[in-house]
């Protein structure tokens, strides 16, 4: 028996591969296709909807479906603290209801994510750099901000001292944002997909964590593997590492 999908964003550059990854598996079937001012309705029969909208649908998009019983592995970044707590009191009226938000798909990216946070703790200084195509809406990137709040958690469980930075004057911005203590910086330029790399430092060395996505193939394993987890994880689950046993 296929577990019946929809795609929420279907004509957008990630949803228009969702729905060919969705359409290659022998044990999916895509029965919707939704696109902005789409009315949802009953999202097609689907049992699970992937959600890859914009930042201000993707709230309304999620407790649709939610209230309809629907699972939903959503991709859209945007997702902070406060959004995170509403839709838990909504998962709350329907315990049977599983949504995993992940700020990426890529099996490397979610590796990537998991070393720094390894790591971290082992370093005096940690910023990351983010690069993307200039058509990405927001900076720092969800796997950036995902990333910085990782290592910065880590750092402050090991008692780490904040990373050194004697800068007094950066009218311009030119040091970045900074995430739970580390400072993110964000590239746009044309003929990127979706990179980043983590920077530690000590005294006399540093290491390099990047990932680079080529393609926005790289992304299709995780999508789908969520597609076919979700369902038997209730609640709503932040990261794609937990469905890899990363959580441990």
């Amino acid at each position: 028996m296929s577990t019946r999908v929809a795609v929420i964003g279907a004509a957008g550059r990630m949803g228009s591969s969702v729905c060919g990854a969705v359409e290659a598996a022998d044990d999916l079937e895509l029965v919707g296709r939704f696109d902005a001012r789409d009315d949802l309705g009953d999202l097609g029969g689907a049992e699970v909807a992937v959600e890859f909208s914009v930042p201000d649908a993707s709230p309304g998009n999620v407790a649709h479906c939610v209230g309809r019983g629907v699972h939903v592995v959503v991709g859209t970044t945007g997702w902070d603290e406060g959004r995170l707590a509403t839709l838990r009191e909504q998962l709350s009226a329907a315990p049977e209801v599983g949504v995993l938000v992940a700020p990426n798909f890529a099996v490397g990216a979610v590796l990537m994510m998991e070393l720094a946070r390894r790591a971290a703790p082992f370093f005096e200084s940690v910023e990351v750099v983010e690069l993307h195509h200039p058509d990405k809406v927001d900076a720092p990137s969800g796997t950036a901000a995902r990333t910085a709040d990782l290592v910065g958690a880590a750092r402050e469980a090991a008692g780490c001292d904040p990373v050194p930075d004697a800068t007094t004057h950066d009218e311009g911005g030119a040091r970045g944002a900074v995430v739970h203590g580390v400072p993110v910086h964000s590239v746009r330029l044309r003929g990127l997909v979706a990179h980043q790399e983590v920077l530690l430092g000590n005294p006399g060395e540093t290491l390099s964590i990047r990932h680079d996505s080529l393609d926005r193939a790289s992304f299709m394993t995780g999508v789908v593997t969520a597609v076919r987890e979700v369902s038997g994880r209730p609640g709503l689950t932040v990261g794609l590492e937990h469905y890899l046993g990363l959580d441990g």
